[in-house]
């Protein structure tokens, strides 16, 4: 499995190696365990950035940053998410609750792999430059950058990398000299990756399509979806496992003839519970002599 967000993390944190900003891979931010994609933060010393992938030129002292890789969508909880961050690591590193850091110390970034098809019908999306717009959600403003629609140069082979698209991994690939050369054979293997994973790097027609079934059937409760749903097709699409779970063992015998039922079982599991009359029944009267006489013998023969 790709760890995708530690990837772009690590190469971000190679992006700004030696300038006067650190990446923060996963920053905690509450008791409970929530965390932030990732976090670029100005340094007190260090040289400035001399170059950045588009989109992240308006860097200030603390940039907060949520990040969709190919199979996540960027949808309104994520931006809450991103807010909600924002506001719980402002508090934090405030000198108090009195006095908090000013909001121009704090930038918000939406990096997402895919378009948000669903996300631009809520919201109008301001373009800068190709594959980075910029958006007002709730009080803040929210820089977007679009990793498959940003432009194919060497600046942005960072995020062309993440793009999800054949031929601009290729080129991100060929591009990239890693001021820490022990990350290149990392980002080899998440090249071979996408090829072992099966990942479609092209957005398809039909990933369009998956993507508004499921925001569709995310709007309805499961009452209402099974009221849409005749009972036989339900069952159709359950696998076999779901089913039993759902039955009694009464319901899951029934029908099944009594050498089915019985099948597995030994000898005395079969018995087990019957009483003795149930036990004998069938036998003949010579049958169950023959084999007292049978136990009578035995039990001598232990004595002796």
């Amino acid at each position: 499995m790709i760890e995708w967000h530690h990837l772009l993390g690590t190469g971000l944190s190679d992006s700004f190696s030696g300038s006067c900003y650190k990446v923060v891979i996963e920053k905690e931010l509450s008791l409970k365990k929530q965390k932030l994609d990732l976090l670029i933060i100005e340094q007190e010393s260090g040289p400035p950035v001399s170059e950045v992938p588009d989109g992240l030129e308006n860097l200030v002292r603390h940039n907060l940053i949520t990040y969709k890789s190919v199979r996540q969508p960027l949808d309104a909880w994520a931006l809450d998410e991103l807010i909600g961050h924002y506001v719980n690591y402002r508090k934090q590193i405030s000198p108090s609750f009195d006095e908090l850091l000013p909001l121009e110390d704090f930038g918000l970034y939406a990096v997402s792999t895919r378009h948000p098809q669903k996300l631009e019908a809520e919201v109008a999306l301001q373009p800068i430059k190709e594959g980075v717009f910029q958006f007002r959600w709730g009080g803040r403003v929210i820089r977007l950058i679009v990793l498959s629609e940003v432009e194919q140069i060497a600046r942005n082979k960072l995020w062309l990398m993440f793009s999800g698209v054949t031929e601009k991994v290729q080129y991100a690939f060929s591009q990239f000299k890693f001021r820490q050369q022990e990350l290149r054979p990392l980002f080899k293997t998440l090249v071979d990756s996408y090829r072992l994973e099966g990942i479609t790097m092209s957005i398809t027609v039909e990933d369009v399509k998956r993507e508004i079934r499921r925001d569709l059937l995310a709007s309805f409760t499961t009452e209402e979806i099974l009221q849409e749903v005749r009972p036989e097709e339900l069952l159709e699409k359950l696998p076999p496992e779901v089913l039993l779970k759902k039955l009694s063992p009464e319901e899951r015998l029934k029908g099944l003839p009594p050498e089915e039922r019985l099948k597995g079982l030994p000898p005395e599991e079969r018995l087990k519970g019957l009483p003795p009359e149930e036990r004998l029944k069938g036998l003949s009267q010579k049958q169950i002599e023959a084999y007292l006489k049978k136990l009578a013998a035995a039990k001598r023969a232990r004595k002796r």
